[in-house]
């Protein structure tokens, strides 16, 4: 039930965000914060030390394509030798799919980069929605999802989550911080990415009760 409300409450979120920007509404507001991570006296200088201006390239690393290919391959490895074959291809099948419909929003929008500051991450596409945060989001939730379901312990389903939501959200930050990305890009990316990961997520249990994809730990050792 709570990934069906994420669903459509991501869906009617982005598609409202995406009208309103397109129509220029935001562009005001976004000017604001954008700026509020600069520092007044020079604008192509983020705010905080040089080293906080290196954590957000780290951070903003974290939704890049490198980074994300090389977690994904590892999780696909573990699954694969886990022998949990079916698992594997749906993970590798929700990501792609989230780095395709990315790609087609990006063409399809086409909203210019952020030019108000210079930027301090070299980007090559369109603005709305950010990819980095839209792809955190696909990747991290997809792939906690994954591994809450080979965990027996509520806690520990909890901490993944946690983890993969903070990392999402830390991506989104950075994109901003390092002025290449419009708040509402990352926002649109969250949005879109949370929506896209939790309908994978319904269609695994799906899936699931339908014998096409691996039984979870809780439905083979419930856990009261």
């Amino acid at each position: 039930m709570l990934c069906v409300l994420i669903i459509s409450g991501g869906v009617w979120g982005f598609v409202e965000l995406a009208d309103t920007v397109m129509e220029g509404e935001t562009q005001n507001l976004d000017e604001k914060l954008l700026l509020a991570f600069r520092a007044a006296a020079d604008l192509s200088d983020p705010i905080g030390p040089g080293w906080v201006e290196e954590m957000g390239r780290d951070f903003t690393a974290l939704g890049g394509v490198a980074v994300l290919v090389i977690i994904s391959t590892f999780t696909l490895g573990y699954l694969l030798i886990s022998r949990y074959y079916h698992a594997a291809l749906f993970m590798l099948v929700s990501i792609s799919g989230g780095w395709l419909i990315s790609t087609l929003l990006k063409m399809g929008f086409d909203r210019p980069r952020p030019d108000l500051v210079s930027h301090g991450s070299i980007v090559y596409t369109a603005s709305f929605p950010s990819g980095h945060s839209m792809m955190a989001a696909v990747t991290y939730l997809t792939l906690a999802a994954l591994l809450i379901r080979m965990q027996p312990k509520r806690r520990l389903k909890a901490y993944l989550l946690l983890v993969a939501i903070l990392i999402t959200v830390l991506v989104g930050i950075s994109r901003v911080y390092l002025g290449v990305h419009w708040p509402t890009d990352v926002l649109a990316g969250w949005t879109a990415g949370a929506a896209w990961a939790s309908l994978c997520w319904v269609v695994a249990r799906w899936l699931q009760q339908r014998g096409a994809v691996e039984q979870s730990v809780d439905d083979d050792n419930p856990v009261q």
